[in-house]
């Protein structure tokens, strides 16, 4: 369905379901020049089984109109924005990779649309290497490379899909060929500059689970543990012999992580 917002039109992916009154309901938010097809699989799913889903494609990526915006914190307004547009008062939050900033941005800043926060992928701060910057901002396919071969853990390269029939890596590489102009390096950017993680996670209050690959060399497991100790009462899902596209890589056992909290 598509939203109007102050941000644009927006779309929003509801698993083919049409929303109920009473359901608890689920958001997913998408990664850097991704979109809401990255949520399918568990979008689907919840869908079908007593959740209103709201899997959106932020301004200016997939489907949704409006421009591109250049921060974490403004991403994370849209959030709340389709939230208030289609009567969700609070939900599941759940993020991958700089989607997992922005719903932390979004839990912290509007709690009372929190029920519960996932974060995949994820570490504060966010930083990124100084040879995918240079590409985004050139718009060279380069940056496309590294994030597809960056994002998945060797094993995942050489093929071996749980869902058959999906080629992970050429999945990933013709969604970001997809993305508009200057579209990844403002995300890439915006991941960059996003200072005030720990800050935001002090105030989050809802309950938190972490889903993190041990073999993601994008968002080390290591890396998010100063996070993890400031969330109160957070939880860890480790997968093993994952690498940063968790979706991609291990649907089922991302799905059963899920459901624990959402």
């Amino acid at each position: 369905m598509r939203v109007n917002t102050p941000h644009g039109e927006l779309f929003v992916y509801t698993g083919a379901r049409e929303h109920k009154p009473n359901q608890p309901a689920v958001v997913f938010v998408h990664g850097t020049g991704m979109d809401h097809t990255v949520w399918v699989l568990p979008s689907r799913y919840f869908a079908r089984h007593g959740y209103n889903v709201l899997s959106l494609d932020l301004p200016g990526h997939g489907k949704s109109g409006g421009n591109p915006v250049s921060t974490i914190d403004e991403m994370a307004d849209a959030v709340a924005e389709v939230m208030e547009a289609t009567g969700i008062a609070n939900a599941a939050l759940v993020g991958h990779s700089m989607g997992s900033l922005v719903t932390l941005s979004a839990a912290a800043r509007y709690p009372d649309r929190a029920r519960a926060l996932v974060l995949i992928g994820t570490t504060v701060p966010m930083g990124v290497h100084p040879a995918m910057m240079t590409s985004a901002a050139n718009n060279d396919h380069d940056v496309i490379d590294m994030i597809t071969y960056w994002g998945y853990s060797k094993s995942a390269q050489l093929g071996g899909n749980e869902n058959p029939g999906m080629w992970m890596a050429g999945s990933t590489l013709r969604l970001l060929e997809k993305a508009k102009k200057d579209v990844i390096h403002l995300d890439l950017k915006a991941c960059e500059d996003y200072s005030t993680g720990q800050e935001h996670g002090r105030s989050v209050r809802c309950p938190t689970l972490f889903i993190l690959g041990d073999r993601d060399i994008m968002t080390p497991m290591r890396s998010a543990k100063t996070l993890v100790d400031t969330i109160s009462n957070a939880k860890v899902c480790r997968m093993t012999k994952t690498g940063h596209s968790l979706m991609m890589e291990k649907p089922d056992a991302l799905l059963d992580a899920l459901i624990t909290i959402v």
